[in-house]
């Protein structure tokens, strides 16, 4: 194998190095997982990646980037996990440089076990598809702990009007203006998903400063004292959408509240979403799902339409203290 060294990520000085070898990779990949120097400055600037940590990078002796390794780490009291996320060059895949990655983020998760006293979950995603990494994950000591799937929906095709229960109303979010009120609401609908660790208002700005952010394809269910009650959040991915050649939406999040469900909130404000995507030019609604979310979300996309494009998999190995 060629001679490589490591070294942490640097910031604005690398992206294009980055987005480059990301590139590489799905010319060969083909996952729908193309890159810009705009997006992936965005990805950066996300709460839980602490960049002078949790990015390494592999360049070979020329100082060519060949591999590329992330680690999310969520802040002490949230989750206990971390989720590794590594590309490698085509050209320079052998298995070995890969096992360096998973054993980099591993020893990166161990670390802070130790700092929080507490035993870490280490996570990676990827396709169904992905038969080699499938592998390389299982003799690293991983297991596979879940699947979530992708679904689409023509906008072309009808779809019902939404229909809220009597006295609720149906707008899109203030932002910042009802920040806390809107956390709230997410943690009451989302306390009971796997994987699930509260919002931070931190986060939640974060989100809100994206540049693909439109507030008229965010929106909130509100019950008659004023409660946000449930929301479904949409957004739209020009770049991708140019480099594609399709008109996508996407369906980003969706829920109900706690004591507020079972009353067809969530049909409504998914079916008033999908309603903005089409007023925007949008062909085709996309989503992701858990195929064990324990609230029926996925009975609920395939009543309206939705169909499976393919499967991920989140593989999994604890870390102990």
């Amino acid at each position: 194998m060629i001679a490589l060294t490591t070294r942490l990520y640097q910031g604005e000085s690398d992206l294009q190095a980055i987005v480059d070898l990301l590139n590489a990779c799905e010319l060969v990949d083909r996952l729908e997982e193309w890159a810009s120097v705009s997006t992936f400055r965005v990805g950066m600037e996300d709460p839980s990646v602490a960049q002078v940590k949790d990015i390494l990078l592999w360049e070979d002796s020329d100082g060519k980037l060949i591999g590329f390794s992330q680690m999310g780490i969520p802040a002490a009291g949230q989750e206990n996990d971390g989720w590794l996320w590594f590309r490698v060059h085509p050209q320079a895949r052998d298995g070995k440089l890969e096992r360096e990655m998973i054993a980099w983020g591993e020893r990166r998760l161990r670390e802070v076990a130790s700092e929080r006293g507490v035993v870490m979950k280490f996570r990676s995603e990827l396709r169904d598809k992905q038969r080699d990494r499938i592998a390389l994950l299982e003799s690293c000591g991983f297991i596979c702990e879940r699947c979530f799937l992708r679904m689409a929906r023509s906008l072309l095709e009808p779809f019902p009007a939404p229909q809220l229960p009597e006295r609720f109303t149906l707008r899109q979010t203030l932002g910042e203006e009802e920040a806390q009120a809107w956390i709230e609401m997410h943690h009451q609908s989302r306390i009971d998903h796997w994987g699930y660790y509260p919002l931070t208002m931190e986060e939640y700005q974060y989100y809100l400063s994206n540049p693909n952010y439109q507030p008229e394809l965010n929106l909130v269910a509100v019950a008659p004292d004023g409660t946000l009650a449930s929301y479904c959040e949409c957004y739209i991915c020009p770049e991708d959408n140019d480099r594609n050649g399709r008109k996508d939406g996407w369906i980003g999040d969706l829920g109900t509240r706690r004591g507020f469900r079972r009353r067809g909130l969530g049909r409504a404000v998914l079916l008033a979403g999908m309603d903005r995507l089409k007023a925007a030019g949008m062909e085709t609604a996309r989503l992701g799902v858990d195929a064990q979310n324990p609230n029926g979300a996925k009975q609920l996309y395939e009543s309206v339409g939705f169909h499976q494009l393919d499967a991920f998999l989140v593989y999994i190995k604890e870390i102990g203290k």
